[in-house]
C-alpha cells in the first residue's frame, strides 16, 4: 500500500524516475518474499486438510484471474482518471485485504523454535532430502520454472518475429496463459485429490504446449497452446504447494512456502537470462522446443529412478502412513 501511494505521489509531482521505479520494484520483491509464504501457509490453518488442495486451487484461480483482468482495468482507469490516481486506487484497494485479514479467526500460534536462520534452512532442506516424493517433485517443478522461458520474454519475440502482429494481439496472447491458469485452477479445485498421473499429465501437456507455442505460425494455434500452457503450469504449481504443506510438520509449512516462493520469484527469473541468451543465437522457436525437451528429459529421469526404487533395484523407501499419498 505504501509503495503504491509513493509511486502515485511522485508521479503527481513529476518526481518519478527510472531509479525510483527500480527501487520500488526491488522493495516490492522483498515484501512479497515475506507475504507470499505467510499467506500460503495461512491457508492450511483455515481449512481442513482434506480441502487444502481445493483451497489452494481457488486462491490460484483468483490470483490468475486478477492477473488477466488487472492490466485491462488499469489501462481503462489510466485513460479515465490518469496515472497518479490509478496508483492511489491501487493503494486504496489494500484496505480490503487488511479488512479481510483482520476478520480471520485467530488461532493459537505455533511455539517459536528459537533457531538461527542457518539452522532453519538446513532443517527445511533436510526435510526435503529425507522425503523422496518432495525431492522428486521439487526437482521436476524447479526445472520446469528454470528451463521454461517466461511468457513476458518469449511471447513478444514470437509476436514480432514469427506471427508479425501488433500490440493489441500481443496483449491477447499474454492474457491467454492467465485464462488457462484460471481454468486449470478451477478444474483442480472441483476435482478430487490428484494422483501421480494428474501431475505427470500436467507436466507432459506443459512440454507439448510450449513446443507448439514456440513453433506455431498462426495466432489461433498459439493462443490455444498458451491457454494449455497456463492451465498445465497452474495445476502443477497448485499440487506442488499442497504437497509442500501436507507432507511436513505444521511448524515447517512457512519454511516450505518460502522454498516455493524462492522457486517462483528466484529460480524462474534467473532462468530467463540463459533462455534470453540462447534465444539470441538460435531463435525463439528452437529455444522453446529445447526448453520443453529439457523438462521432458528431467521428468523421464526422475520417474525412471522412482520406478527402479519401487521395483527394489535401489531399495524401496518406505512412506509414512500419515502423509497423503497423492503422488
Amino acid at each position: 500500500m505504501v509503495l503504491a501511494a509513493t509511486l502515485g505521489s511522485l508521479t503527481a509531482i513529476s518526481k518519478i524516475s527510472v531509479p525510483v521505479v527500480a527501487l520500488c520494484a526491488f522493495l516490492s520483491g522483498v515484501i512479497l518474499s515475506f507475504d507470499q509464504p505467510a499467506r500460503a501457509a495461512l491457508i492450511s490453518t483455515l481449512v481442513p486438510a482434506k480441502d487444502l488442495l481445493n483451497a489452494i486451487s481457488l486462491q490460484s484461480a483468483v490470483f490468475n484471474g486478477a492477473a488477466v483482468a488487472g492490466p485491462a482495468l488499469a489501462g481503462l482507469t489510466i485513460a479515465w482518471i490518469g496515472l497518479p490516481a490509478n496508483f492511489y486506487l491501487n493503494a486504496l484497494s489494500f484496505t480490503g485485504v487488511l479488512f479481510g485479514l483482520l476478520s480471520l479467526p485467530v488461532h493459537t500460534a505455533l511455539p517459536a523454535r528459537g533457531k538461527r536462520l542457518r539452522d532453519q534452512i538446513r532443517e527445511a532442506m533436510g526435510t526435503v532430502g529425507r522425503d523422496p516424493v518432495l525431492l522428486r517433485q521439487l526437482c521436476v517443478y524447479g526445472m520446469l520454472l528454470f528451463a521454461g522461458p517466461s511468457l513476458p520474454l518469449l511471447v513478444p519475440v514470437l509476436a514480432a518475429e514469427r506471427l508479425h502482429v501488433g500490440s493489441a494481439t500481443l496483449g491477447l496472447l499474454l492474457s491467454a496463459a492467465g485464462l488457462g491458469a484460471v481454468v486449470g485452477s478451477l478444474w483442480l479445485a472441483s476435482s478430487s485429490s490428484p494422483n501421480q498421473w494428474v501431475v505427470r499429465t500436467a507436466v507432459a501437456c506443459w512440454c507439448v504446449a510450449l513446443a507448439v507455442a514456440g513453433t506455431s505460425n498462426t495466432v489461433s494455434l498459439t493462443f490455444i497452446a498458451l491457454v494449455q500452457l497456463g492451465a498445465s503450469q497452474s495445476i502443477a504449481g497448485a499440487t506442488m504447494s499442497a504437497l509442500l504443506q501436507t507432507r511436513v510438520p505444521p511448524q515447517q509449512r512457512g519454511q516450505m512456502m518460502s522454498l516455493n516462493t524462492l522457486l517462483l520469484m528466484g529460480v524462474r527469473p534467473l532462468g530467463d537470462f540463459p533462455a534470453g541468451a540462447v534465444m539470441t543465437f538460435i531463435g525463439a522457436p528452437a529455444t522453446a522446443v529445447g526448453s520443453a525437451a529439457v523438462v521432458a528429459i528431467t521428468v523421464g529421469i526422475v520417474f525412471a529412478k522412482r520406478i527402479r526404487m519401487n521395483s527394489g533395484v535401489n531399495g524401496t523407501v518406505p512412506q509414512s502412513s500419515n502423509k497423503p499419498q497423492i503422488y
